[in-house]
């Protein structure tokens, strides 16, 4: 603002600036913003999380809940039928189930199993396709990434018509002189059925992670390796390996938390646990107990004994992957 001052040293016809005093002393008054506008202006990023987060809590978090919280009745699933609480008996009674030790084995097995198919196999698929150039290695992979995108049903319908005695399978064995084998209704062929079916059908993710991996490794290494006279063999154990291992450990992590989880559809569309207990494990003696002899209390206190089991065996696998994993700094 600027304005006449009356002032005896004041020069008649000119104009003196009027400066407010905090101006004059170096100190600019800074505009605040409401507190409230300010506080919607922050939370503006963490709106995008909502739905996710919701999802979590709806999906995830409140079935878990709802899970303890029947661990503690004994209900068999009509709704008519009032729940009757039940203490720790549920528990107790868990921890006794005649099947928990088979399954227990199943699903140990059913693990080492997969292993291969996640790991070993993998890491050789990506080390022979780095070889192959142009569009013939895309092809390639995506040959190997299809049987991931057929749905589990399909899948298991497809091999049981495969695996059957007058099947695909037992008729090109039957070239060879051998006769038919029931691969779904044998004791000691359904399980390692099962999990040639899930391993193949695994294959191609764990290609696509491997491979992913892989390509994060710098091509720098193995030229210089090759400069100094290194062989093929020395550059793919010396170095492409202990560097793939941060990848080669998630993946087998991944397998052991989610080894149980990936053969309950093939299960239950293929053997229905049988013959026997042979092919049974820990979901789907879950399944079997809630939805077979509609005990809700007991599935779930042996769903939270699990859940706890699983939850220690994946904090060991993340200290294992920080202890052991080689990273390239």
């Amino acid at each position: 603002m600027t304005t006449l001052v009356d002032s005896p040293y004041r020069t008649p016809g000119r104009f003196v600036e009027c400066v407010p005093p905090e101006v004059r002393s170096g100190e600019v008054p800074v505009a605040k913003r409401p507190v409230l506008r300010r506080l919607a202006g922050s939370a503006v990023p963490y709106l995008y999380l909502v739905p996710a987060l919701a999802g979590l809590v709806i999906w995830v978090y409140s079935p878990l809940v709802q899970t303890f919280q029947l661990s503690f009745y004994d209900w068999n699933l009509v709704p008519t039928s009032p729940a009757h609480p039940a203490g720790w008996s549920n528990y107790v009674e868990a921890l006794q189930l005649p099947q928990l030790g088979r399954a227990t084995i199943n699903t140990l097995l059913y693990l080492i199993g997969l292993l291969p198919f996640t790991i070993v196999i993998p890491v050789i698929v990506v080390l022979v396709s780095q070889r192959i150039h142009g569009r013939a290695r895309a092809f390639y992979r995506a040959v190997i990434f299809a049987p991931y995108l057929i749905a589990p049903v399909v899948t298991a319908i497809i091999w049981r018509w495969l695996l059957d005695p007058g099947g695909l399978v037992n008729q090109i064995l039957g070239m060879f002189g051998i006769a038919p084998i029931s691969f779904l209704r044998d004791p000691n062929w359904a399980m390692w059925s099962i999990v040639l079916i899930v391993g193949w059908q695994l294959l191609g993710f764990a290609v696509l992670v491997v491979s992913a991996g892989m390509s994060g490794i710098s091509e720098d290494y193995a030229a210089a390796a090759r400069t100094d006279g290194a062989t093929e063999r020395q550059i793919t154990f010396k170095i492409t390996l202990p560097l793939l291992s941060p990848t080669l450990l998630f993946m087998a992590t991944l397998t052991i938390l989610s080894a149980a989880q990936l053969m309950f559809p093939m299960i239950q569309t293929l053997t229905m646990g049988g013959p026997g207990d042979s092919t049974t494990n820990l979901y789907y003696l879950l399944y079997d107990t809630a939805f077979g002899s509609f005990d809700v209390g007991l599935a779930s206190a042996a769903s939270v004994l699990f859940f706890l089991g699983f939850g220690l065996i994946a904090w060991g696998a993340v200290w294992l992957m920080d202890r052991w994993s080689f990273h390239d700094d």
